[in-house]
C-alpha cells in the first residue's frame, strides 16, 4: 500500500513569494500583519498587530483577558526555537478547598471562578519588546481602528451570543449591553464597535510617552496592564457574584496582587526528530509535548500506517493519540514532567506495541519510573446538579461548541507570520471569549475560564493549585530541518489542536503533500480522552470523522471497533501554516478555508 495521492483540486493554490508572508483565522488579522510587514516591520511586530486585531474581529475566539502560547525564531539565532510563555497562573485565593467549599465538583467552564491570571496582552507586548521594532502606538493602530471604526462583524460571532443570550439577558447584563446593544444578537456584515477596549488600548500607549527607550515606553504599558487601571477595574467587576456555568452563582477570587505579580516570558522549546525533521513545541505546562509523543510512536511504523486518509493509517493514528493524551492527563502540569523518558524510544516502544487492530476503548497512561499515574474521573456525561432538571448540554460534533450556560470547548484563533529576513513565529491567542464571563464594562472584555483545565481532585499534576499555571491546550507548532526553521503552523480546536496539526505533518513530511493540500485534506480526530474543557467528558473509542474520508475508510475505522461520528464535509480544523526554504529564501503560506474566514497573504 502507498500513501494517498493528494488531491490535485485545493480550495486555494499554497502561496509564494520571497518578501513575506502572514496567515490567520481571519483575513482582517492577516491583512493588518501583512501591512505591517509592507510597512517594513518586522515577523514579530507584524504578528503582535495581527494579535490585537484577533481580539476584536474574533471575540468569540479569544480576548484581551485571555492567554496565549508562541513558539518562534529569529534570524540571528535560526537553530534555537523559544517558546513565548503567556499563560497565567492560578489566583493566589484559587484553592481547591475553597472551590469544593462553593459547592463544586468541576472548575466551572464560565464565570470568574475559571480566570486564570491574564496573560495575552502581557505575552504580546513582551515579544514586541524584545524582538520587535515598531512602537507600539504603531502596532496597536491597526486593532484601535477597528475597535473604534467598527467592523463588519462574523456570522459566528452572532451565533455565538444567540446561542448566550439568555445567560446575558438574564444574568450578565454588561454583556448584554457590549454585544446585544439593540436586545438581539449582531446579524453577519453589521459593523460592530468596541469603544470601551479601543480606549483601554489607547491608554496603553498614553503609558509610554516621555519615558527614554522604545523598551521602556513598552514596558510602562506592560506596568499599566498589570498594577493599573485594568487590573483594578477587572478585580472590582468580579468581586460581585454572578452566574457560572455550574448553575449558581459566586464571586471571582482573583487580586490585584495576582494581575501585578505575573510576567510572561521565554523559554526554550521542547524538541523531537521525526523523518529527518525537528518538531518544536511548548513544555508540558501545554499539551504540545502529546504531539511529539504520539511521532515518537508513529515513528516505528511503516509509511502506510501513517496515510489519515487510509482505513490502517487513521486506526493507527487516532490509537497512537489515545496513548499520548493519556499519558497528558496522567502526568502533565506546571509540575516536574519526566519528558527525556516520555519520549524516549524504549517507552515509545512500548506503547507502540499496546496497538492492536481493535480500537481501544480504554484509559490507558503508561507507567513511569517514580511517578504515579493520575487517573481522572471518567465521566461519559455530565451536568452540574443545579442544571440537572431541564438543563442544556453540547450540540455539533465539528467546530468547538458554546453551551447556554457560556462554557466553550476549545474555541481559539491562531496566526503564523515569517518575514525576508528569516524571522518566524506561530502564535495561538486564545481564552477570555466573550461568553467566558460577565463583560468588565469600563475594559470592553472580561476574563478567561483557562482554570477549568484543573482538577478538584488531589494528587494530580494539573490539580488546581495557586500560583500555578493550567495545563493549557494552546500548542502551535514549529519545524525545522538541518537547524533552519521551515514550517509554522497551529490551529484552533481545544483537544483537537495538536490532533489536526499530526494530520499536516504527516501528509506533509511522509506523504509529500503542499501545505494547501494538507490543510485542504480530510481531518478527524479522537474523542476517546478526558476532555479539556468543561463538562471533562469522554467517548470510550470515539472517533470523529470529516465525511470526505470516504465511505471505504470510515466502515473500515467502525469494523476495528470505533464509535465513528461523521461531522460533515468541511467541519474539522482551522489550520494555518507559513514555510521557508532556508536554500532559496522561498516562502510560502497556506489557510483553511473552513468556516470561510481563515486566510493567507503574502508577497
Amino acid at each position: 500500500m502507498t500513501f494517498t495521492a493528494p488531491d490535485p483540486f485545493t480550495t486555494r493554490p499554497t502561496l509564494q513569494g520571497t518578501f513575506g508572508m502572514s496567515a490567520s483565522t481571519h483575513w482582517l488579522a492577516t491583512a493588518s500583519a501583512q501591512a505591517v510587514l509592507e510597512r517594513g516591520g518586522n515577523a514579530f511586530d507584524a504578528a503582535v498587530a495581527g494579535g490585537f486585531v484577533l481580539h476584536i474581529v474574533e471575540p468569540h475566539l479569544n480576548g484581551p483577558g485571555g492567554d496565549m502560547t508562541g513558539v518562534f525564531v529569529t534570524a540571528e539565532h535560526p537553530a534555537d526555537p523559544v517558546v513565548l510563555m503567556g499563560q497565567g497562573p492560578a489566583p493566589a485565593a484559587a484553592t481547591r478547598e475553597h472551590y469544593l467549599a462553593e459547592g463544586l465538583e468541576l472548575v466551572p467552564g464560565a464565570g470568574a471562578l475559571a480566570a486564570a491570571v491574564p496573560a495575552a496582552v502581557d505575552a504580546w507586548l513582551l515579544l514586541l519588546r524584545d524582538h520587535g521594532t515598531w512602537e507600539l502606538a504603531d502596532v496597536l493602530a491597526f486593532a484601535i481602528g477597528y475597535a473604534r471604526n467598527g467592523h463588519p462583524v462574523l456570522a459566528r460571532v452572532g451565533a455565538t451570543v444567540e446561542s448566550v443570550a439568555e445567560l446575558f439577558t438574564e444574568h450578565w447584563p454588561t454583556s448584554a449591553a457590549q454585544w446585544m446593544p439593540e436586545g438581539r444578537a449582531p446579524r453577519e456584515g453589521e459593523i460592530i464597535h468596541n469603544q470601551a477596549y479601543a480606549s483601554v488600548l489607547e491608554r496603553l500607549v498614553l503609558a509610554g510617552p516621555g519615558t527614554g527607550t522604545r523598551a521602556e515606553r513598552i514596558d510602562a504599558a506592560r506596568r499599566e496592564w498589570r498594577t493599573g487601571f485594568v487590573a483594578r477595574a477587572a478585580v472590582d467587576f468580579v468581586a460581585a457574584p454572578h452566574r457560572h456555568s455550574s448553575g449558581t452563582d459566586h464571586a471571582g477570587v482573583i487580586s490585584t496582587a495576582d494581575f501585578a505579580g505575573f510576567e510572561a516570558g521565554f523559554e526554550p522549546a521542547v524538541t523531537f526528530d521525526f523523518r529527518g525533521y525537528t518538531i518544536a513545541k511548548t513544555g508540558a505546562w501545554g499539551q504540545g509535548p502529546a504531539l511529539l509523543q504520539t511521532l515518537a510512536i508513529l515513528a516505528g511504523f511503516d509509511d502506510d500506517r501513517l496515510d489519515p486518509s487510509s482505513a490502517l493509517g487513521a486506526h493507527t493514528i487516532l490509537e497512537a493519540q489515545k496513548l499520548a493524551i493519556a499519558d497528558r492527563e496522567a502526568y502533565y502540569g506546571d509540575a516536574p514532567v519526566p519528558l527525556d523518558y516520555l519520549l524516549s524510544e524504549e517507552y515509545a516502544a512500548g506503547r507502540r506495541a499496546l496497538i492492536t487492530d481493535t480500537a481501544s476503548h480504554e484509559f490507558r497512561p503508561g507507567t513511569v519510573p517514580g511517578h504515579t499515574a493520575f487517573v481522572p474521573p471518567l465521566r461519559t456525561e455530565y451536568l452540574p446538579p443545579a442544571l440537572a432538571d431541564g438543563g442544556a448540554g453540547f450540540a455539533g460534533v465539528g467546530e468547538p461548541t458554546v453551551m447556554p450556560t457560556g462554557e466553550t470547548l476549545g474555541d481559539t484563533c491562531h496566526i503564523d507570520v515569517v518575514d525576508r529576513w528569516g524571522n518566524m513565529v506561530s502564535a495561538t491567542p486564545s481564552g477570555g471569549w466573550l461568553q467566558s464571563s460577565p463583560t468588565i464594562p469600563d475594559l470592553g472584555f472580561c476574563l478567561g475560564s483557562r482554570l477549568q483545565m484543573t482538577w478538584l481532585e488531589a494528587g494530580a499534576p494539573s490539580t488546581l493549585t495557586p500560583g500555578k499555571r493550567p495545563r493549557t491546550t494552546l500548542t502551535p507548532t514549529l519545524v525545522l530541518k538541518d537547524g533552519q526553521p521551515v514550517v509554522a503552523l497551529g490551529s484552533p480546536g481545544g483537544d483537537q489542536q495538536d490532533q489536526w496539526q499530526l494530520l499536516y505533518l504527516l501528509r506533509t513530511i511522509v506523504g509529500g503533500y503542499t501545505p494547501q493540500q494538507a490543510i485542504d485534506a480530510p481531518a478527524l480526530h479522537t474523542t476517546s480522552i478526558p476532555g479539556s474543557f468543561f463538562p471533562r467528558t469522554w467517548t470510550p473509542g470515539g472517533a470523529v470523522v470529516e465525511d470526505r474520508l470516504g465511505e471505504d475508510v470510515i466502515a473500515g475505522l467502525q469494523a476495528r471497533g470505533h464509535v465513528v461520528t461523521r461531522a460533515g464535509d468541511w467541519a474539522l480544523g482551522r489550520l494555518s501554516s507559513v514555510l521557508r526554504d532556508p536554500g532559496s529564501g522561498l516562502l510560502q503560506a497556506a489557510a483553511n478555508p473552513r468556516g470561510a474566514q481563515g486566510y493567507a497573504a503574502g508577497r
